[in-house]
């Protein structure tokens, strides 16, 4: 028998971790090859994660609503039959923390122990502290007031075991309770970009009990308090970081699709009667975009500290909304090699997956370039935020019937045409007017340039 451990797969380029959500076999459970063993929720995706492996789960290391790494072993599987060498160094790092969790463990029960006289109720607050520095609390006689106001250096300002002894110590030596300015705000949850290693201790805590946070909603002076969601506090720092990061500029330019708009018009019906599927404008954007990113490779670009990375894929990230106010960016994967057919019904697979969190954590990653339909909610145009570490993102205004200046060889005319905006905001560190214009403009022309007659 051998073990394989399952880890966290990495789900974005600016995804650093996930949080479990639901697991979906027990211990002892079987399991097969590419069978679901977890779900997990980021601020981009709630995803299923599947076994590498066919075997039986051995061991859980995580529980409901951990807040996991990207590369951090979730699971081990038993292996009937594998080579006990093939993980040899991976479970002795497994071993070690199992070693560290078990003295911590007795740790616990003999301050539990030594614990008699009555104590403060931790539980009246709303904070979370694991059951070892609630234990040490309770030891050293800290009160629930003073264990709120110690800054905590874990996750989420958690209050680690360091910190409640740093505080102890304080207090000893200056001989007088000791507090600490309270923590003006929620640490943010991507500070770290890259993966980190968790420490045997913290996985030791987390194994403890369960973390639960549930937003409570509360009134002050008649206003309703609505606290911000995990996932809804991560999109705004992605939001922040990326305005501090790029310097964003836009392009703005109006499109006629007259042509278009008639064209889809006459062959939709067929089109969904033989391919099953509906033809909307979306492909036909993205068609423009890879078509333009082709031409104009340098918006097909990341930054990477002084240097300029140029991708050699055309991804295109597809921004779309979710039924709870949230977006997601599925990425539609070698764009500019799908005719008008593949990119319809890889754009309509996403857009259902991503409505019924269906998708898989590689099908959000490695985008090059985005785009985002802001006309679905009836913006005329938009000044969309960049998508790092991409340089460049496109914002699809709503098509409208305007009245519009016809340029005929007979002289020109006043007629009823449908137009949009194209918003393009690009990373001016990196990209300049010159090129951020041209490309926005290659997209329109060939928009304008549609053929009426087209097959698909």
């Amino acid at each position: 028998m051998s073990k394989f451990e399952l880890k966290l797969p990495q789900m974005g380029e600016s995804v650093a971790e996930a949080t479990l959500t639901t697991w979906l076999k027990e211990v002892g459970d079987t399991i097969e090859m590419d069978e679901a063993v977890f779900e997990i929720a980021t601020d981009k995706v709630d995803s299923e994660v599947p076994s590498e492996v066919e075997g039986v789960l051995l061991e859980k290391l995580f529980n409901v609503d951990d807040v996991i790494s990207v590369g951090q072993t979730v699971a081990i599987i038993e292996i009937k039959g594998g080579d006990d060498t093939a993980n040899a160094t991976p479970n002795v790092v497994v071993e070690e923390h199992k070693e560290e969790a078990e003295k911590i463990e007795e740790e616990i029960t003999v301050i539990s122990n030594s614990v008699s006289a009555p104590v403060a109720d931790y539980s009246s607050t709303e904070r979370f502290y694991s059951p070892l520095v609630k234990n040490i609390a309770k030891q050293e006689g800290i009160s629930v007031e003073q264990l709120d106001q110690i800054q905590g250096t874990g996750k989420e300002g958690r209050v680690t075991k360091n910190d409640i002894l740093d505080f102890v110590q304080n207090r000893k030596s200056t001989g007088q309770p000791t507090t600490v300015p309270q923590q003006s705000s929620v640490q943010p949850e991507m500070t770290a970009m890259a993966t980190k290693a968790v420490e045997p201790q913290k996985i030791a805590e987390q194994k403890q009990e369960p973390v639960k946070e549930v937003a409570k909603t509360t009134v002050s002076g008649g206003h309703e308090v609505i606290p911000m969601s995990r996932m809804g506090k991560l999109i705004a720092q992605y939001m922040v970081d990326s305005v501090s990061t790029s310097a964003h500029v836009q392009s703005f330019i109006e499109v006629d699709v007259t042509n278009i708009v008639n064209w889809r018009n006459k062959v939709k019906d067929a089109f969904e009667k033989r391919e099953g599927e509906k033809l909307t404008f979306t492909p036909i954007f993205m068609e423009a975009v890879a078509i333009a990113l082709k031409k104009f490779p340098m918006m097909n670009i990341s930054v990477d500290g002084d240097t300029v990375i140029k991708k050699k894929n055309i991804n295109i990230g597809m921004a779309a909304a979710l039924p709870d106010g949230n977006l997601i960016v599925p990425v539609i994967k070698n764009a500019d090699q799908l005719n008008l057919v593949g990119m319809a019904k890889a754009v309509n697979d996403l857009a259902a997956r991503s409505r019924d969190n269906k998708l898989k954590p590689d099908e959000i990653k490695e985008g090059t370039y985005t785009v985002t339909n802001v006309g679905t909610f009836g913006s005329v145009f938009g000044t969309p935020i960049i998508n790092q570490p991409q340089v460049g993102i496109l914002a699809l205004g709503a098509i409208r019937k305007m009245p519009s200046v016809i340029e005929t060889p007979e002289g020109d005319f006043i007629g009823v045409r449908s137009k949009m905006f194209l918003s393009h905001s690009y990373d001016h560190r990196v990209v300049n007017g010159a090129l951020g214009g041209m490309f926005v403009k290659a997209v329109a022309d060939y928009l304008e340039a549609w053929d009426m007659n087209r097959e698909i």
